[in-house]
């Protein structure tokens, strides 16, 4: 029986995966020695670097993204290596993001994901027969598999088991039993608080007479002879255990003896496992965020630190193939797993769990103790925001911001952020890329509770969005707020014209005379946006960076603007995503001009690299529609002359089951296809060539709604402004 407070230590496990990998990230080597930090930064007590927003690391993808293999392929049947390795080919883009990509026989991950690319199975892919045992052994075999752990709560046989499944299609023999060690800790972490019975727990789950259970008896021997010196225990690691004695880039064992230490010397404490981790050197993010899981678990909400949890903000960034998934909140997230776990553990979730969340959705409710779901404040000097439990709308919590002596005319913006540009991040680890996660025509809602203490007037908000190229605040009216009661606001996001999103929110905005300031508390609960999309994207308003054009992620290929065009010059099959990944039935148009080569096409309900669907230009004299299902196939063609340097109209269509092309307004083709309920648009090419593509016109809509958007969107508009 899956425990109560499941959900919680679920999000207190990926939110303390993060604050380790955070802490570790600025020392990692090769840079960094155990020394250099020793002697730069001595006891480490706190985050050594401050960041803008923290970027992607692969230590945080592979947790996220390959355990949507229970989601796409083992849904309701047991886990094997190919549905894992699935995720692995479906949701990196070749080269770029996700993991290190060293090369063929140096990068285990970047072996890895060739051998599959090139038709080796899992879990050969990742064998030591394949790869050889030095390959195989390297840290990656624990660093992606936290996840797989939070899934089987109290259950450290089969987490071990789903763990070694998943890294089994990248590594092998020590790898493995850096897996399942993990992943068996992880789970027994949801039952116990006794840090050693946790280790030895995880020690049950991997041959006794391996090397990754020598090292970890080593430092617990020497724990007991010397328990207040982590230092020394580290000395003695890398006499008789380190990167000297086991080769490779990143070997397994040594770092597997710092996690040991780490979570020995921690005694119980998140904080300080976590920067003993840090302070120990080698593989530091990947060592503090696996501790940093087992200890999130173990102490929960209440053993995190603010000053840890606070920088956070409740936000993870990702660079895989989608965008949209790359901006995450980690109580959604949260939601997300548990719901994998009851479903694996083949139990009913609750209700309330299973409402609290919709694909597709922003829905943030404030409920998981602390929990902000990465929401802004543009100004500290008048707002202050904490999670609070005084006040909520539904539940129990909500976000709390304390205005503080605000006068008539001084602002403050609190907005959540669905989209990032380059200039937001201090640098560009795993090269993130984002698509927005809210569009023209969706409906944002909130409710908003005021507790005023000061001031003549009340104050008032004006919800709003911004537009990303011209940094222009698009407010909807401002509403004064009523002192001791709930307050909804709610409006549709009008048409940014081509434009992206980048904030959404609301503007607090003070009424007082200077002589009697405003003092008081505003909550905010129950933030939502969601519904039918009807949106262009205007090329003449993107950007380059991070190396692809906004708001597409690309997968080969060299893409560039020209004109107000987005130019794709390719040698071979190149992409590019965008849109919300769980988009439904949509339609899709864009202008098409092919310059060379004999594919010029748009994609739509594409669900990563390998699987969605296609429609255009297929050869000479052809138009056709493609199913990619790891492997692109026709499903139908028919002759159209199209030309080179002609610019036509490609407009790809999917309502339940069929999917449709039309060229100039036209029909060309019409099929049926099961096969994929929802996914991204995009454009691209499967063969060498040149293609330009226009301007992207974008509508999304519930198929049981027989209304077209742009009708709804008219209604809603008219509906909200009181027509």
């Amino acid at each position: 029986m899956i425990l109560e407070s499941y959900l919680e230590k679920v999000y207190s496990g990926i939110t303390g995966m993060n604050i380790g990998i955070r802490l570790g990230a600025p020392v990692e080597p090769t840079i960094w020695t155990y020394e250099r930090i020793r002697d730069t930064y001595g006891d480490i007590t706190d985050y050594v670097k401050e960041y803008k927003n923290f970027a992607a690391d692969d230590d945080a993808n592979g947790p996220v993204y390959f355990l949507r293999a229970l989601r796409d392929d083992a849904r309701d049947r047991e886990l094997v290596p190919q549905d894992v390795a699935n995720a692995w080919l479906n949701y990196a883009r070749e080269g770029v993001g996700m993991f290190w990509w060293g090369g063929y026989g140096v990068s285990t991950e970047h072996t890895a994901y060739l051998n599959l690319k090139n038709g080796i199975p899992a879990p050969r892919s990742g064998s030591a027969l394949q790869n050889g045992s030095v390959l195989a052994e390297q840290i990656g075999g624990q660093i992606f598999i936290d996840t797989w752990g939070l899934c089987w709560p109290g259950n450290p046989g089969n987490a071990a088991e789903y763990g070694s499944i998943a890294a089994s299609v990248s590594h092998d023999g020590e790898g493995l039993n850096g897996a399942r060690f993990f992943c068996a800790c992880i789970a027994e972490a949801f039952v116990s608080r006794d840090i050693e019975h946790i280790i030895e727990t995880g020690l049950g789950q991997i041959p006794a007479d391996s090397t990754y259970a020598s090292v970890a008896r080593a430092v617990i021997e020497f724990y007991k002879r010397h328990p207040d010196d982590f230092r020394a225990c580290h000395e003695m690691l890398m006499r008789d255990w380190g990167y000297d004695k086991y080769k490779g880039v990143c070997h397994i064992i040594p770092n597997a003896g710092v996690c040991i230490l780490a979570m020995m010397y921690g005694r119980g404490s998140f904080a300080r496992t976590v920067e003993i981790a840090a302070m120990c050197g080698w593989d530091t993010d990947c060592n503090a965020g696996n501790v940093g899981t087992v200890l999130g678990v173990m102490c929960g909400t209440d053993g995190l630190p603010a000053h840890y949890r606070e920088p956070v903000n409740d936000g993870l960034v990702l660079s895989g193939i989608s965008g949209y998934l790359n901006i995450l909140d980690i109580p959604s997230f949260a939601k997300e797993v548990a719901l994998l776990g009851y479903q694996v553990n083949r139990e009913t979730p609750p209700e309330e769990l299973k409402q609290s969340i919709c694909d597709g959705e922003l829905r943030f409710d404030f409920e998981l103790p602390g929990s902000t779901h990465n929401m802004r404040l543009s100004d500290p000097f008048y707002c202050r925001a904490f999670h609070s439990r005084e006040r909520a709308y539904k539940g129990t919590g909500s976000l709390k911001v304390v205005v503080d002596r605000m006068s008539r005319g001084d602002q403050c913006k609190l907005y959540y952020k669905p989209f990032y540009r380059r200039d937001e991040f201090s640098d560009e680890r795993y090269s993130p890329v984002f698509s927005p996660t809210v569009y023209s025509g969706q409906k944002v809602s909130m409710q908003i509770y005021l507790e005023q203490w000061n001031g003549w007037e009340r104050p008032g908000v004006a919800p709003y969005i911004r537009t990303m190229s011209d940094k222009k605040e698009h407010l909807q009216g401002y509403i004064q707020l009523k002192d001791g009661g709930w307050t909804e606001v709610s409006f549709i996001i009008p048409d940014t014209e081509g434009d992206l999103i980048d904030e959404v929110g609301v503007v607090i905005e003070g009424y007082s005379p200077s002589k009697s300031k405003t003092l008081g508390a505003i909550y905010l609960d129950e933030f939502s946006v969601g519904g039918d999309s009807c949106y262009t994207i205007s090329m003449g308003k993107q950007r380059k960076e991070f190396g692809t054009v906004t708001p597409f992620s690309v997968d080969h290929g060299a893409w560039e603007t020209d004109e107000g065009r987005l130019s794709l010059m390719r040698c071979g099959e190149a992409f590019a995503y965008a849109g919300n990944y769980y988009a439904k039935d949509c339609r899709v148009r864009t202008e098409v001009t092919p310059v060379c080569g004999s594919s010029h096409l748009i994609l739509i309900r594409a669900q990563g690299a390998m699987r969605g669907y296609a429609a255009g230009f297929s050869e000479e004299g052809k138009a056709a529609v493609y199913k990619n299902d790891f492997g692109f196939v026709k499903l139908a063609e028919t002759d159209f002359p199209w030309e080179f340097g002609h610019t036509y109209e490609l407009q790809a269509e999917a309502e339940g089951g069929q999917i449709r092309l039309l060229i100039d307004g036209t029909e060309a083709l019409k099929v049926r296809d099961d096969s994929y309920a929802y996914g991204m648009y995009g454009c691209g090419s499967l063969t060498m060539g040149r293609t330009l593509f226009g301007d992207f016109s974008v509508e999304t809509w519930d198929s049981e709604n027989k209304k077209e958007p742009q009708d709804k969107l008219k209604e809603e508009t008219d509906a909200a402004v009181g027509k």
